[in-house]
């Protein structure tokens, strides 16, 4: 190795370090710029697509952009619509479920707490709320230390929430600027490799843009089916507890595990039976199996093609260095990682120490 290409491998390493750096005290920031990322490409493709039917470049995003913006606007009614209502459905059941929550809970607890009937339990309520309102002007100093605190930080406070409304912009200028983006990465490297860098960069295309692309669409449909059977088995907030765990299944297990438990919990304390519960149960363990062994392999495909033992891990390596962005990069960062692999892999089995020559 020269002494120029050990001087670039350095530079290349320090670089490297650098950003993992910059990505650890920053991640809010790259957290906004990765929902940027992930819709460009989901978006990308319709963009291509009306590019080639003649239409510019950037009245092709902006058509795309129209739409999208149309498109989550009605879901958005949709969901504030029904969720208005399951919200106020079970604010009718709230009496309900109390009652419910002080039959289950064991005598020793309530007689611990001294509400062994319901009337003790209005009456310690009522107690806790004079309480509360005594040692009002003694908490009242710390809650204005801790306003100050707060006042002293709004700068930080709106930049964070800035970023998250400057999405829409991140993400015009990625979607208007990607073959530039290109174009800027491949002229750095040299002619020579042209033919094998493209061909690399299309494998790290079409397993990013699948895992994304296809992710996001399992997220959504897995959404409606839990929704669907949740309500149709009779829980509150069916609509709101289907669409959180599909979304959150975009970190692969954890939408399932979230919904499971919401809907499980729901069911206990509405039907006052074992019987919703283990339709719950069994209808999450169906649209589960129907996820592994239907949707994800339609939808997603072959393209990512990480075992499932390797998501897990890469999911706890991901959340502990770097929390819930981490979590969020974790499974595309280790396909890509596994497209060098690959090649790695295969550039070591015809090497002539393999072969043994």
């Amino acid at each position: 190795m020269n002494k120029s290409t050990k001087l670039l491998l350095a530079t290349a390493l320090s670089l490297a370090a650098l950003a993992a750096v910059i990505l650890y005290f920053s991640s809010s920031v790259f957290l906004q710029l990765f929902i940027a990322f992930a819709l460009a490409y989901m978006l990308n493709p319709a963009v291509i697509f009306l590019e080639r039917k003649g239409v510019g470049r950037i009245p092709s995003i902006l058509v795309v952009f129209t739409t999208a913006l149309v498109i989550c606007a009605g879901i958005a009614v949709f969901f504030v619509v029904s969720l208005g209502s399951e919200f106020s459905n079970m604010q009718l059941n709230l009496p309900a479920y109390a009652q419910h929550l002080y039959e289950i809970t064991p005598a020793a607890v309530k007689s611990y707490l001294g509400v062994e009937t319901p009337a003790k339990l209005s009456l310690r309520l009522n107690d806790a709320l004079a309480q509360a309102r005594s040692v009002a002007p003694d908490i009242a100093k710390p809650l204005l230390n801790l306003l100050r605190e707060a006042f002293s930080s709004t700068v930080a406070l709106i930049l964070a929430l800035l970023g998250y409304f400057i999405i829409p912009v991140y993400l015009f200028y990625l979607l208007a600027d990607l073959p530039r983006l290109k174009a800027f990465v491949q002229s750095f490297v040299p002619e020579r490799h042209h033919r094998a860098y493209n061909a690399k960069l299309g494998e790290i295309d079409t397993v990013l843009g699948g895992f994304i692309r296809g992710q996001l669409s399992v997220c959504a449909i897995l959404a409606v089916l839990y929704s669907v059977g949740l309500y149709f088995i009779g829980i509150d907030l069916a609509i709101a507890i289907g669409t959180l765990a599909g979304i959150t299944f975009i970190i692969p297990y954890v939408g399932t595990i979230i919904g499971i438990c919401l809907s499980v919990v729901m069911a206990l304390l509405k039907f006052h039976d074992i019987l919703h519960p283990l339709l719950c149960l069994g209808w999450f363990g169906l649209v589960q199996t129907l996820e592994g062994a239907i949707i994800t392999p339609k939808v997603v495909g072959n393209t990512v093609g990480l075992h499932p033992l390797v998501a897990i891990i890469a999911l706890l390596i991901g959340g502990e260095m770097f929390g819930l962005m981490g979590m969020l990069l974790a499974v595309p960062a280790t396909a890509v990682l596994q497209v060098f692999l690959r090649s790695l892999a295969a550039w070591y089995r015809e090497s002539d120490f393999y072969r043994g020559q």
